[in-house]
């Protein structure tokens, strides 16, 4: 009788149409920063439909500027377009900052063949409120916000009734996702001056939070907060580890630190323990390379946020576990993950993958990162460095998040 399985887990994170993410395998080389979200469009209208759909829904819309990719060779370059009319409940944003995640390199490139060209990215979205429409009764003019992932959901299905709208299977992404508000019209991101939005998908940003850090918080910080947050792994005293220190990574470390946990980072890359330590506060450094380390480790841990996006083996991790621990996969990696029943059946354990979070999540998240002074590392750029930047992203040189100063690139025509 054989013990080892591949079990289908629920691994967040920005996937192509139909493709799922089975617990497993692999965990290649140094731990890269992840892309977030698996929800992805739906079946979507022609080209020639979507961009009738589009020409009307813009008619009589704000005028805005955008850098956009044409092709799957991924350039970006200026493209100007306009908004949607807004609608009672809209709200329209002059854009300060835009952070570049993972998911936006994956997308310009095609790589999961579901771009709709002329492609504007960004989910990172920091900017101040410049109108709102009669029926808005949550924001004003003025007012510094924030919109991540997700702009739309259906709010009528069971997960949005719970407040989960980010597990929503009509969910409208924020950039090259499906407008089915508006005809089915492709949404175009925060690589852009303006933006139009539902307020219920807009968030408030506390004061005293600088907007560049803010920026990546609207995903990859909520990508780690809302699972600590779900799964018990925000108790002072509790030991956290967080596999890899990227853009998920280091932020999962400050919040991990700010609710009042052991934080042990583990990775394959020795060269990350002074920053880990000395610079994010983390308690102990793991190699997961180093079988000693790793058993001298084992059982040791409460509960593991892997925001690993290559391909890595899973069972040594799920050894650090105490008995009842609970791993939560934030990472994409692209091949299964393999998953033995005896890593998890004999303790208890459990493996749970987390999509991005909740508007209320982010909400929250915010809130926290408010009171305890969070943001993300960061190298801000001007609009036209993004290329280069894209190119550095793909060969993981960041430290750890491109945020570009959109206001300070572009103006507005808000």
């Amino acid at each position: 009788m054989s013990y080892h399985c591949r079990v289908l887990v629920p691994v967040p994170f920005h996937y192509p149409p139909g493709a799922g993410a089975r617990v497993g395998a692999g965990a290649g080389s140094p731990f890269p920063s992840a892309s977030r979200a698996l929800r992805l469009p739906r079946p979507r209208a022609s080209v020639e439909k979507r961009e009738q759909v589009a020409a009307m829904e813009e008619q009589g819309g704000q005028a805005a500027l955008g850098w956009a990719a044409r092709d799957d060779s991924g350039v970006l370059s200026p493209y100007s377009f306009s908004r949607r009319v807004p609608k009672d409940d809209d709200v329209t944003i002059k854009v300060l900052y835009c952070g570049i995640c993972h998911t936006d390199l994956h997308v310009i490139k095609n790589d999961w063949r579901n771009a709709m060209y002329p492609v504007v990215p960004g989910h990172e979205i920091v900017g101040v409120v410049t109108g709102v429409g009669g029926g808005v009764t949550r924001f004003k003019a003025g007012d510094t916000v924030g919109v991540g992932y997700f702009v739309g959901s259906c709010r009528s299905c069971d997960s949005c009734g719970k407040g989960d709208d980010n597990y929503c299977a009509g969910i409208v992404l924020t950039s090259n996702g499906v407008d089915h508000a508006h005809g089915g019209a492709p949404t175009r991101g925060g690589f852009s001056d303006v933006l139009v939005a539902s307020e219920h998908y807009v968030v408030r940003v506390p004061d005293g939070l600088a907007l560049d850090r803010t920026a990546p918080l609207l995903c990859a910080g909520v990508t780690v907060y809302s699972p600590m947050m779900r799964h018990g792994l925000n108790e002072p005293g509790k030991h956290l580890g967080v596999v890899g220190l990227g853009g998920l990574g280091h932020v999962a470390v400050k919040f991990g630190k700010a609710f009042g946990m052991k934080v042990t980072v583990i990775s394959t890359s020795a060269s990350k323990r002074q920053e880990a330590i000395e610079n994010l506060g983390a308690d102990e450094f793991l190699i997961s390379r180093d079988e000693d380390q790793m058993k001298a480790a084992t059982g040791t841990m409460d509960g593991i946020i892997d925001t690993v996006s290559a391909w890595h083996p899973i069972t040594p991790l799920l050894a650090l576990l105490k008995p009842l621990g609970q791993m939560v996969v934030v990472g994409a990696p692209s091949k299964p993950l393999e998953l033995p029943a005896y890593a998890i059946v004999p303790g208890g354990k459990g493996v749970a993958g987390n999509n991005v979070g909740s508007v209320r999540d982010c909400q929250a998240m915010l809130e926290f990162a408010g009171k305890h002074g969070i943001g993300a590392e960061v190298e801000v750029i001007k609009m036209d460095y993004v290329n280069t930047a894209m190119e550095r992203l793909e060969k993981n040189d960041v430290r750890y998040r491109f945020v570009i100063d959109v206001a300070g690139s572009l103006g507005s025509a808000a």
